[in-house]
Order: structure tokens, then sequence, then C-alpha cells
């Protein structure tokens, strides 16, 4: 009989994930620009890159990793200056004109402990993770806005992050999914996780998911056309809550499957 797999800290499942991972090359030619954000409901915020490793976010310096899955979609991912504990991700699809802002936040220690029956009595949800979508616009134009998508949900997909790394993935609904780990520093683990889904460009997404069992929040794009995945996940490095481990994810993608329900009353 094999022994019961064990939940881990996500600053182990960095440590896990890191050699040989297949995530993508950094943006390094932002120096110097700058992007200007329309959100839909009016506000207008600049972001000045200032090197190949910070930008200005609100007028505060923030390390940030930047990347293109895909020509023309910039990927880019930082810690909130403002904000403990959380992250803003941009995805800005250029040749559209827009972009998806994702403000991810972690439950303090206090948040994290209380266990899943009270939150069930006091009607909250499964995972003290939050994420926040705002949509916009690059320019001050009639753009379309991205928006929330169900294309993904029936999917089974696995994904190969390294050559010791692999999970798959089962889109469910457009709350929940279902994860494995197939190889790796949490094999044999499995769960349903709260997420979301935000269509990009043709058969280009963005994935974000928010666990309840260790704190995590992961910000992914899917590009089921190159079959790849680029973008981070946040945690904490232990679990005395002192320090973050905001890092880097990319995989190799491989469609299993696609279920397609009986519509009700068929």
């Amino acid at each position: 009989m094999s022994s019961e797999a064990v939940f881990i800290q996500v600053g182990a499942l960095a440590e896990g994930f890191a050699p040989d991972s297949h995530t993508l090359r950094g943006q390094d030619d932002l120096a110097g620009q700058t992007l200007s954000l329309y959100f839909s409901d009016g506000e207008r915020l600049e972001v000045c890159f200032v090197d190949g490793q910070t930008l200005h976010w609100r007028g505060q310096p923030a390390d940030y990793r930047a990347t293109a899955l895909r020509p023309g979609v910039l990927f880019v991912d930082f810690l909130d200056p403002q904000r403990a504990n959380a992250s803003i991700t941009l995805v800005c699809n250029q040749a559209q004109g827009n972009f998806t802002a994702v403000y991810g936040q972690l439950p303090d220690e206090a948040q994290a402990r209380l266990d899943a029956f009270s939150r069930v009595e006091q009607g909250l949800s499964l995972t003290a993770v939050t994420a926040e979508f705002r949509f916009g616009r690059l320019a001050d134009n009639a753009a379309p806005l991205p928006a929330f998508t169900d294309e993904l949900i029936g999917m089974r997909n696995m994904y190969t992050y390294s050559p010791t790394e692999r999970y798959e993935h089962i889109y469910l609904n457009d709350n929940f999914y279902a994860w494995q780990c197939l190889d790796g520093v949490e094999k044999g683990l499995a769960d349903v996780d709260r997420c979301h889904y935000v269509k990009v460009a043709e058969q280009l997404y963005l994935f974000v998911w928010r666990e309840k069992i260790i704190p995590t929040l992961g910000v992914v794009m899917i590009d089921l056309q190159a079959l790849r995945t680029d973008g981070k996940i946040l945690g904490y490095q232990g679990s005395d809550f002192s320090a973050l481990s905001n890092f880097a994810v990319g995989a190799h993608a491989q469609v299993l499957n696609t279920t397609r329900h009986p519509r009700s009353g068929a």
C-alpha cells in the first residue's frame, strides 16, 4: 500500500518546478516604454517600464516579469507595491487593443487558518484567496473588451512543466476545475478548486485558479494553437506567512479529450 500524498507549501512547489522548467524567456525590450490603460469604468493609468526588471505602478516601483506566449500578447506580472501579499497581472492584447488586469490577494494567517466548516457556516467562499478582474482598452477607442468564456469547459488537458512535473486539468464548469499531479513533488495529490476563464484571442485563454487548502493563486495563459502555457503561481514561501513565493511556470500542453454533456431535457 502506497503512502498518502501530503500537501506542500508553495515555496516547496517552486523548488520542485525550477529545474529545467518550460517557462518562457522573459521580454527584455520593454525599457522606456509606457502602457496606457483605459479601464472600462473610466479610470486611466500609465505603466512605465524603467528597464527590463522594474516598472512604475501608480508611481511606485515594482519588479516585474514579462513574456509573450503569442506575438502581440504581453503578459506582465508583479507584486502589488501598494498591498501586502498581493499581485497584479496584466494581459495586453496589443493587436486587439485591449487588456485584462487580475488583482490577486492572499489571505492573512487568521483568514487562512479558518477551517472549511466555519467558512461554510459564515457564508464565505471555501477559498480565502481572492481575484478581481478588470477589463479595458490600450487606447481611448471602441476596441472590444475581453470577456469571460466557457470554451474550455469539458476539456481534459495534460501539462508538462518540466521533465519531472506533470499535471492534469479537467475544466468542469464556469466555477470549478479538477486537478491532479501525475508526476512531481505533488504526485498523488488532487483537488477541485475555484477558477475563472477569460478569452484573450482565438484559442488563447487566461486561466486563473484559487486554491482552498494551501493559499495559492495561479494565473496562466493557455495557447491551444501552440500547445504551450506560461504564467505564475503566488503563495507563501512557508507556513509562517512571513515571505511570498511568486514564481514563473510554463508547460507543454496536450488535449486528452473533451466531454460535451447533453443539454438538459434533451
